[in-house]
């Protein structure tokens, strides 16, 4: 059974960091291209960062310079290094695959504000 389990969301104020960790299990993580999720109120969701399998990474224009994205192949977790956070990226984010093929776990909410 595939679960993803997201954590690490919290309240910071504008130009502060935070670092979100995803746990998966029941895939075969190290040969998957994954990614990062986040939707905001009343938006719909959409691809914040990916990573493939051999550590390619894209990320979406909005964060690009301010988010990085890793993985832990031994752990099977992925992780979204966020910095500089502004009041906009406040979301719920949720880890998938590059293509969400799997069902979403609960996320974990990240609020920006001061």
């Amino acid at each position: 059974q595939v679960q993803l389990v997201e954590s690490g969301g919290g309240l910071v104020q504008p130009g502060g960091s935070l670092t979100l960790s995803c746990a998966t299990a029941g895939i075969t993580f190290s040969l998957r291209a994954m990614g990062w999720y986040r939707q905001a109120p009343g938006k719909q969701r959409e691809l914040v960062a990916s990573i493939f399998a051999g550590g390619t990474t894209n990320y979406a224009d909005s964060v690009r310079g301010r988010f990085t994205i890793s993985r832990d192949n031994a752990k099977n977790t992925l992780f979204l290094q966020m910095n500089s956070l502004r009041p906009d990226d406040t979301a719920v984010y949720y880890c998938n695959g590059a293509r969400p093929i799997y069902s979403w776990g609960q996320g974990t909410q990240v609020t920006v504000s001061s």
